[in-house]
């Protein structure tokens, strides 16, 4: 500690995650549910993972991207829930320095590849359905690889830098994080500064990496709905609005949370309703894309029934 009363959290050598010690009743309740999201998680992620590697009728971009979106959330999910099933079973509710700021560098570098990766799936579908005879040269293999390795390297450069500011700032003598993983905003509120310019850079790079992102999406559906009212196949309606229906509920799924936690005013909102908003999109969204993209698709249970040899 120095002379301002100002600590260096790296010499306490820990932070204590306070996550949902006010409910100490619904620990256990909370303990077995999240366990079931995360569970859940593992299986249909895995699934899609390993179906769309063994079938090659789903080597499409589409399933590609897919599988890339299963593997971030695997990752996601496991960056943060892992440690809360420990806070909740056990009484020590800690977590090293060194371990909150890996956390909280995966936590952000996904969470931003995910905004990323969405706007690419988002693009391979307005291909398919607006530029269809020249899909497969637009959604190339290699140009696919590239779109799939940008989402994921501008989400690890942002979280380099929102990692770095915020673990910059000089923390007050208390070690008592006020939320259930290392996250920025419950991080900022440990300074005894003025955080003003980590709280406006937060918002700044929020805007960029939520708002556009979901810009665009709604660009491009906004596209494929003309397409759609244009067409006179009902068999190709169905398959757009199956493959495309699903898409955007992950989407609202996704965004409308993290829009709720990193764009609106803190004063809107108490720390236990973020709390429970990020519970939202950190366990039970992950848990849901596999059964949202799979659930009456045919390609999927063409490629089960291929896999156990009915057909």
């Amino acid at each position: 500690m120095n002379d301002d009363g100002k600590i260096n959290a790296s010499s306490e050598g820990y932070f204590v995650l306070l996550g949902f010690s006010n409910w100490p009743h619904l620990e256990v309740v909370l303990f077995v549910v999240i366990l079931m999201f995360y569970l859940m998680t593992l299986v249909g992620n895995l699934f899609i993972i390993i179906l769309s590697y063994l079938d090659f009728h789903l080597h499409t971009p589409m399933y590609f991207f897919l599988s890339n979106l299963s593997f971030l959330d695997l990752c996601y999910t496991t960056s943060s829930i892992p440690q809360l099933l420990v806070n909740l079973w056990g009484s020590e509710k800690t977590i090293s320095y060194k371990g909150c700021m890996v956390q909280l560098y995966f936590v952000l570098a996904l969470g931003t590849t995910e905004c990323v990766l969405l706007v690419v799936m988002s693009y391979d579908r307005y291909a398919a359905v607006c530029r269809p005879l020249h899909y497969t040269v637009l959604m190339h293999p290699r140009f696919c690889h590239m779109l799939a390795a940008a989402s994921w390297v501008s989400g690890f450069t942002n979280s380099a830098l929102h990692s770095i500011f915020t673990f910059w700032v000089p923390l007050c003598g208390h070690r008592q994080v006020d939320h259930f993983f290392c996250e920025v905003p419950a991080l900022l509120r440990l300074s005894c500064v003025d955080t003003r310019a980590n709280e406006l850079t937060l918002m700044v790079m929020s805007s960029i990496f939520v708002l556009i992102p979901l810009i665009l999406i709604l660009s491009s559906y906004g596209a494929i709905a003309q397409a759609v009212l244009r067409m006179q196949s009902t068999t190709g309606l169905q398959k757009v609005f199956g493959t495309c229906g699903a898409h955007l509920m992950v989407v609202s799924l996704f965004f409308i949370p993290a829009m709720c936690i990193y764009l609106l005013p803190s004063s809107g909102k108490s720390q236990d309703q973020g709390k429970f908003i990020a519970l939202f999109y950190t366990v039970v969204t992950p848990s849901l894309n596999p059964l949202i993209y799979t659930l009456r698709n045919r390609d999927v249970r063409g490629a089960v029934k291929r896999l156990m040899g009915q057909e």
